[in-house]
């Protein structure tokens, strides 16, 4: 099933299901609970980002050829690092480049974003997907100056500015991606391709991260786990390419659409 969270024409927010026929019916009940389709169809206003997360959390270095584009050593076991709820963005609206705490290297980050549907801790790797909702794609927005000499040694401050957490278009539900390491990912400013990997290069898979995250570790319905990004990024090229006020930015992955966010410099 493909669900859109959206505003209604009414003011408030509400879930829809894509049908067939390109229309979208409205969802009764509770998306982290029993919800079905109505039949009902949904009056969108404004398309937001599919979930509001309880906790984004994101994951570095996970797929191997981004690892030796950084000059990093292969980790061990998944490095964590958290953005903060006030990054989260819409689809098609913008990433704005900070100007308050000014950063002239911000880059994309193509990702494979996994939304937990249940509580859970301490998740065998065998049960991970037991525990997940569904799939939508992200772009872990990426202050490089701020997450690198900036930031006092921590990811998170160039990683948490205000819109630097893009979700969207849909969410895709895990019956129609019962395989989420077999996805073409892809990312594009200004039409030219810059990522184009597949979620079979991950160090660390789905299930690996439900479990590892979950460990002595409550995850709330609702947490949004960003896997990693392939090679390609802003930073790795020569010399580096970060984005600047009227690109566009697009991410792409198979089965689920394409992410798009204009970027424009913050208004201060």
């Amino acid at each position: 099933m493909r669900i859109m969270r959206y505003l209604s024409q009414h003011g408030d927010v509400r879930y829809a299901a894509e049908q067939a026929d390109g229309r979208s019916l409205e969802l009764d009940g509770d998306l982290f609970g029993h919800f079905e389709v109505s039949g009902r169809e949904a009056r969108m206003v404004k398309l937001l980002a599919p979930v509001a997360p309880k906790a984004i959390l994101a994951i570095g270095l996970n797929y191997m050829k981004h690892a030796a584009e950084s000059g990093s050593k292969v980790p061990e076991r998944p490095m964590l690092f958290i953005k903060s709820q006030n990054a989260l963005q819409n689809p098609g609206d913008p990433i704005e480049i900070p100007r308050y705490l000014p950063s002239e290297e911000v880059d994309y980050e193509a990702e494979l974003a996994v939304v937990i549907g249940r509580d859970c801790k301490n998740v065998p790797v065998e049960e991970a997907y037991d525990y997940v909702l569904g799939y939508t794609a992200g772009n872990d927005v990426s202050a490089r100056d701020w997450q690198r000499r900036l930031g006092g040694g921590q990811f998170c401050r160039g990683k948490s500015f205000d819109t630097f957490a893009p979700l969207g278009p849909a969410m895709v539900t895990k019956d129609d991606i019962p395989d989420p390491q077999t996805l073409r990912i892809i990312s594009r400013v200004n039409g030219e391709v810059r990522q184009n990997s597949s979620t079979a290069d991950m160090i660390f898979n789905v299930a690996t991260l439900v479990s590892f995250l979950s460990g002595s570790t409550t995850l709330f319905a609702g947490t949004v786990i960003l896997t990693g990004t392939p090679e390609g990024v802003g930073m790795g090229m020569q010399p580096p390419r970060y984005l600047r006020e009227g690109d566009i930015v697009e991410v792409e992955i198979e089965k689920i659409g394409i992410l798009s966010n204009p970027v424009v410099n913050e208004s201060v």
